[in-house]
């Protein structure tokens, strides 16, 4: 049984080191990083079963996840609960508190929340309309510019009004300076907060550990909240800010919409970073969004090769729940690296318009689909003619494949296709790829 050496180790550590440098892990982090896994590898037997490569990767995995923080995502138990969001300007800060306010609501909190930023006019209306979209508690006071005042004053609103989740959004700067961290010293030391969320923007990169550091030497950091993740797909910031400071990254916000928002995982992120896929994500994703008996209806039909237009509309549907495609086939392991740009979003808007064209009865029996039908859906879907056959022999030929498909013949057909895992993407009708 062979051992790990540094010199099998060499050429999978150099790349390992570069890919956290590409990701714009700050540097002093990527070196120690690399260190540590050296350290963990060396000497360790190559399991029979694996190839050196792969065990490799499985101590750079367990070892990103000691990194990253395993565990430490929960909340104080206090209520009220008191939260102070810190950050740059631009961080998301606002954006954060009301995604931060959504999500206690859904844990069972009354939130109310608290506009601290005074120096932009527009943070205490765009906080206003968050609030009032939500239906959330929303204090402010614009005719003064002493935040500590305002945090006391909205502290006091707040309890009066019986929320339990008090969130206090502060203004940021483009840069680190004294007057920002004195004002959020005194601002600390009025409202006593049971946490204090740094908000910082993912691709922030080699300045991730200055900014967290700045902050964390002011007011103690108890969490930070990575922004904007979904255009950081490598996630360097995350190690950085958590590597230099030790606070836990508690929350990550993954798009634009107000429960884009989740639970930090350590694990996951590891996996993301290795370009493994966010599949247990998905997964939570798909068992919040989904109706889950018409997906069980729709699984069905296709397992008896009963599917119509009318389910595929339904399917579609229901896959939109789960946000944008690219975002979904990031996901994927495998599928980081397949490119979902505008042309392959709008084919999927056409397919949905061109069936939402057709009458029940048409999708349910599609040949009955004449030329004047289909010059009819083609006028009603904004599209052509040939578009609408395009779609239609390409729903007559997936029928035909989940006819084949069908009892063990199709059983076999499809260890041999997860056997041969090719990682090319799936041919999805009406999707044009």
């Amino acid at each position: 049984m062979s051992k790990l050496t540094e010199e099998n180790m060499e050429e999978a550590l150099k790349e390992v080191r570069t890919a956290l440098l590409s990701a714009d892990v700050h540097f002093k982090v990527a070196r120690d990083f690399v260190e540590r896994v050296k350290a963990a590898c060396i000497g360790q037997a190559v399991l029979q079963s694996v190839t050196p490569g792969q065990q490799i990767i499985k101590i750079i995995h367990d070892e990103l996840v000691t990194l990253l923080g395993e565990g430490s995502t929960e909340l104080s138990g206090k209520r009220p609960l008191r939260i102070l969001l810190v950050g740059l300007h631009g961080s998301g800060k606002t954006t954060s508190t009301g995604k931060l306010a959504h999500h206690l609501r859904k844990k069972g909190y009354k939130p109310a929340l608290i506009a601290c930023d005074v120096y932009r006019p527009a943070a205490i209306d765009q906080l206003e309309t968050i609030a009032n979209k939500e239906d959330f508690l929303f204090f402010a006071d614009r005719n003064t510019q002493d935040v500590p005042n305002i945090g006391k004053q909205g502290l006091r609103f707040a309890q009066d009004a019986a929320a339990d989740a008090i969130l206090f959004d502060t203004a940021g700067r483009l840069q680190i300076d004294n007057d920002l961290i004195e004002e959020i010293k005194k601002l600390h030391q009025t409202i006593n907060p049971d946490e204090i969320f740094l908000v910082a923007d993912s691709a922030l990169g080699q300045e991730a550990v200055n900014v967290a550091k700045h902050f964390h030497d002011a007011v103690e950091l108890t969490g930070i909240i990575l922004t904007k993740l979904d255009g950081d797909a490598r996630g360097g910031a995350a190690l950085s800010m958590k590597s230099i400071t030790g606070v836990p990254i508690k929350f990550m916000g993954v798009g634009e919409k107000v429960d884009d928002f989740e639970r930090f995982h350590p694990d996951r992120m590891a996996q993301r970073i290795l370009g493994m896929g966010d599949v247990v994500s998905l997964v939570e994703q798909a068992q919040e969004k989904l109706d889950h008996e018409e997906t069980e209806r729709l699984a069905q039909k296709l397992r008896k090769a009963d599917f119509t237009l009318e389910d595929f509309l339904a399917q579609l549907q229901q896959m939109k729940k789960l946000g944008p495609l690219n975002s979904i086939m990031e996901k994927l392991p495998g599928m980081g690296d397949v490119s979902i740009g505008d042309k392959e979003t709008k084919q999927l808007a056409q397919t949905e318009a061109i069936i939402q064209s057709m009458t029940p009865k048409e999708r349910n029996s599609p040949q009955i689909l004449n030329g004047s039908r289909r010059m009819r859906i083609a006028k009603g879907s904004g599209v052509q003619v040939k578009d609408v056959n395009a779609l239609l022999k390409q729903f007559t030929q997936m029928r035909k494949m989940m006819k084949s498909m069908k009892g063990a013949k199709g059983k076999k057909m499809m260890q041999k296709m997860a056997n041969m895992g090719g990682g090319k993407m799936p041919n999805f009708p009406g999707m044009g790829f």
